[in-house]
């Protein structure tokens, strides 16, 4: 019964590249600071336009509390059948350095077997794997879904400004469901089929300094006049020890993943790194990325080095992110961070920490019968059985869906495969792993439509 939904899949992969194509052309960044409003804007009429090509109804776009546009659709499916919610997001990271991209990054590019482009993975890729496989339904079983469903695409994920989380706590009704697809993650290496079981929460803090009433001639002054760049250079090292463990009292670091393994030359390989630089920290790769917390210095504001003068600075800031595992409560751990900070501070300097949002992490129960039918659909879409992964990155919103509907089963799949370099320049897909993934949802619905049924 596979092979004609496995055809209609094959037939639609020209169109999911045109469409793919489309979608990443919107520099739908959500942050108005560095992009129009209207691009967001766009990309989210494009997304509901699409799927209700797709025959879904009431399709309608959600003004969510933090000023960005959810895409939102329903389709009542045969009597008695289950609810499977999709997700997925369609605002995506800045492209940061645009000259170091080997094709435009807002321009769908083909090279050596990849389409290339910002959000061509995440997110914008795993939109396409839920209309492929919608797609693929319709046209293997004559415009009928086995199940009812629900979508939603938000538009501020990448920010973590928690609109769509806020706007679900205010109508609770709207995304219940008895399974939820969570179309942003993908698999452990290509070609292995993996569904995400952990996720680590996040918080950022901006850290701020200030040492003088104004930068001074560093001839002059240098040596004596306490310099602010300098002081948050020091407070920053202290954050980790001498193995790049996190250093940070309060915060776990010996905890241990049990599930697949990282090797060690593979995460290598997988994360470009240069030949002779050791890795961070201690424990198994799958320690440090999915059970212990983590801290990144996500940026410094301090004058380039094209352009610098001679000076003494007056004042540094620095945007600063702590992962943490499940088990660990992420206000809990962004005190600790703050308490950190401030016990730290060269000098007597004045220090202004402003503290953003926060998100949980995230570890599902993988027992239930959305999990049996994925396991199913996986094996025999990619040929192999699927294992589960944990993540290091956040979804806030799992765990918002957690609270909401405890019954549900939440279940993270996607096309962001290690090589797809999100968040990175030159952030790709490979084309077989949207195919496969596109396959494999039309085949869990269908799967998880006839477990329900008896």
């Amino acid at each position: 019964m596979s092979q004609p939904l496995a055809d209609a899949v094959r037939s639609l992969m020209d169109r999911a590249r045109t469409d793919l194509a489309e979608l990443v052309a919107f520099p739908s960044v959500a942050d108005p600071r560095q992009f129009p409003v209207e691009e967001c804007e766009k990309a989210a009429r494009w997304v509901a336009d699409a799927f209700a090509a797709e025959g879904l109804t009431n399709v309608r776009l959600l003004d969510t509390p933090d000023g960005t546009q959810s895409v939102y659709a329903e389709l009542p499916g045969p009597q008695g059948a289950p609810t499977v919610l999709l997700y997925s997001h369609y605002d995506v990271q800045p492209p940061l350095d645009e000259d170091a991209w080997l094709s435009p990054a807002f321009e769908l590019t083909e090279r050596d077997g990849r389409w290339y482009g910002r959000g061509a993975a995440d997110c914008k890729g795993n939109i396409l794997m839920h209309l492929t496989a919608l797609r693929a339904l319709r046209q293997a079983s004559g415009d009928a879904y086995p199940v009812s469903l629900k979508i939603i695409v938000e538009g501020s994920e990448e920010q973590g400004t928690g609109g769509l989380e806020r706007y679900a706590e205010a109508h609770p009704e709207l995304l219940a469901a008895d399974a939820v697809i969570i179309g942003d993650t993908g698999n452990f290496a290509p070609g292995l089929p993996t569904v995400t079981a952990s996720l680590r929460g996040m918080t950022t803090v901006e850290v701020a300094v200030t040492t003088l009433a104004g930068n001074l001639h560093s001839g002059a002054f240098g040596g004596a006049a306490p310099d602010a760049l300098q002081s948050l250079v020091r407070m920053l090292a202290s954050l980790h020890d001498e193995n790049g463990d996190v250093a940070v009292a309060g915060l776990a670091g010996g905890q241990t993943w049990t599930g697949v393994q990282y090797p060690e030359e593979q995460f290598r390989s997988d994360a470009k790194v240069l030949d002779g630089v050791a890795l961070t920290g201690t424990g198994t790769i799958a320690d440090r990325l999915w059970a212990r917390p983590s801290v990144t210095i996500l940026g410094i504001d301090a004058p380039p080095v094209i352009g610098a003068t001679s000076s003494v600075q007056a004042s540094a800031k620095a945007l600063v992110s702590l992962r943490v595992p499940p088990g660990c409560d992420p206000a809990a751990a962004q005190d600790a961070l703050v308490a950190h900070l401030e016990a730290r501070v060269p000098l007597g300097a004045r220090l202004t920490i402003e503290r953003q949002g926060n998100g949980a992490p995230f570890s599902a129960d993988t027992t239930g019968p959305a999990y049996e039918a994925m396991g199913e659909a996986m094996a025999e879409a990619f040929g192999t059985a699927m294992v589960t992964s944990g993540q290091g990155g956040s979804i806030p919103l799992c765990s918002t869906l957690r609270s909401l509907y405890p019954k549900a089963e939440i279940v993270l799949i996607g096309v962001e495969e290690p090589t797809a370099q999100i968040h990175a320049v030159n952030e790709s897909v490979d084309p077989h792993e949207l195919e496969r993934m596109a396959l494999t949802e039309a085949l869990f619905l269908r799967r998880y439509a006839e477990l329900r049924s008896v």
